[in-house]
């Protein structure tokens, strides 16, 4: 039976749903912040959170108070619990581990590119090429992911004002391309692209690679 006075871990921000427990939300003060995964002190209990690069940056210094909205997955040998800044990167890594061979590794991985709004305008245009500058994702993977969510984030897409949807010969989207090839990151290439003018895809490399040499 069970010991006297022991009673289960609590579960911040939990509820039971069809007899599972539930883990929505952790909310606590950072105990531990690593490049992969930050660990939530709450009411005593150290929660083990793994988080993309992109919920990192928004994670606080360790002892400041941090809010974060989680998925648990459930193996046969582990339980593990995933962490994200918002609710869309949430919902956007839940779309990613739908598509076959793409695992919750995988999904953060991809998350790390950008902000969700930035990965769901690349799905919805049809950017495969962002997707294979992410570690272990080739081109077959990249091409089944944009079939398997490009409809399913067409309509997110299309609701936020700050998404522009380019097409796959779009000089922005081209010179965004070379940046990459040339070692690039992703987030880097965003900002030297940001203040670029030019019409052509020549023009606007051009005018991205005199921003980088500043």
């Amino acid at each position: 039976g069970r010991a006297a006075g022991r009673r289960p871990l609590p579960a911040p921000g939990g509820h039971r749903g069809g007899g599972r427990l539930v883990i929505a939300l952790v909310r606590g003060e950072v105990a531990v912040r690593r490049g992969d995964h930050v660990v939530v002190d709450v009411h005593g209990v150290g929660y083990r959170l793994a988080v993309s690069a992109e919920t990192l940056r928004q994670v606080p210094a360790v002892g400041n108070a941090v809010v974060l909205h989680t998925h648990l997955v459930v193996r046969d040998d582990a339980l593990a619990l995933f962490g994200f800044a918002t609710e869309e990167e949430r919902d956007l890594f839940l779309l990613l581990v739908g598509v076959q061979a793409v695992g919750p590794k995988m999904a953060l991985a991809v998350l790390g590119g950008g902000t969700p709004r930035e990965l769901i305008g690349a799905l919805a245009a049809g950017d495969t090429a962002r997707l294979q500058t992410v570690p272990g994702i080739g081109k077959r993977t990249a091409e089944r992911i944009v079939v398997e969510l490009r409809e399913k984030v067409g309509a997110t897409a299309g609701a936020g004002p700050e998404i522009v949807v380019t097409r796959a010969d779009d000089p922005r989207a081209l010179t965004r391309e070379a940046l990459l090839e040339l070692g690039y990151d992703p987030r880097e290439a965003e900002r030297l692209l940001a203040g670029a003018q030019g019409t052509t895809t020549e023009e606007l490399l051009a005018a991205a690679l005199r921003e980088a040499r500043r």
